[in-house]
């Protein structure tokens, strides 16, 4: 694996200028990570830059968008099997986000579907994202799902360290990450790959 390491922003610059060269229409971006990467973190950084090159941003956490309690938790509350292929409405993000805003879409959206923790729906309202939005969606075990983007970035954290990263209570979802690597190979998937285990220390991985 050859890398080229970076500063946090360089990164931030990097992938500014593969956003803006997708062109000025609307541009969907996938920012995947396991929770210790913090994409969201990565997607804050990345809003003022845009907004200052003249471009709309909206951003959009894959946890708004989990499928019902009923659904998530068939098998049990700790089934990694069922986090990584159950947990997300794959479908409702495509039909309330990432459609709307793609190229040609409306640009009428929903910010949120569903509350996990109160298992209802948040019952947002539509928002409108005029051409030239950037969306930045952020999440976990996103890659592999066939959903449209223009960009697919992943955070890339190595079996040592998200072990040693993650939050006690949610070990039980390492097997998932590790069928992702083995599946999907995200590292390869990905646009643009970043080793991720130091955020003060990325560095891209060029192959």
């Amino acid at each position: 694996m050859r890398v080229e390491p970076v500063t946090p922003a360089l990164l931030v610059e990097r992938l500014v200028a593969r956003i803006v060269a997708a062109g000025p229409g609307r541009t969907r971006v996938l920012l995947d990570g396991a929770p210790p990467a913090g994409p969201g973190r990565l997607a804050a950084a990345l809003t003022d830059p845009l907004r200052a090159l003249g471009r709309p941003v909206v951003t959009v956490h894959a946890a708004d968008f989990l499928r019902p309690a009923s659904l998530r938790l068939e098998y049990g509350r700790h089934d990694p099997d069922s986090y990584y292929d159950g947990w997300l409405d794959a479908a409702g993000l495509v039909r309330e986000v990432l459609a709307p805003l793609g190229p040609d879409g409306s640009g009428r959206y929903l910010p949120t579907l569903w509350d996990a923790v109160a298992d209802r729906a948040t019952r947002a309202a539509y928002r409108d994202a005029p051409t030239g939005t950037v969306l930045l969606l952020d999440g976990d075990l996103l890659l592999g799902r066939g959903l449209p983007a223009e960009l697919a970035v992943h955070l890339d954290v190595s079996p040592t360290v998200l072990a040693r990263r993650l939050d006690a209570d949610a070990a039980w979802t390492l097997d998932a990450y590790r069928r992702y690597a083995a599946e999907v190979a995200p590292r390869r998937t990905a646009d643009v790959a970043v080793r991720y285990d130091d955020p003060e220390h990325p560095a891209l991985i060029l192959d």
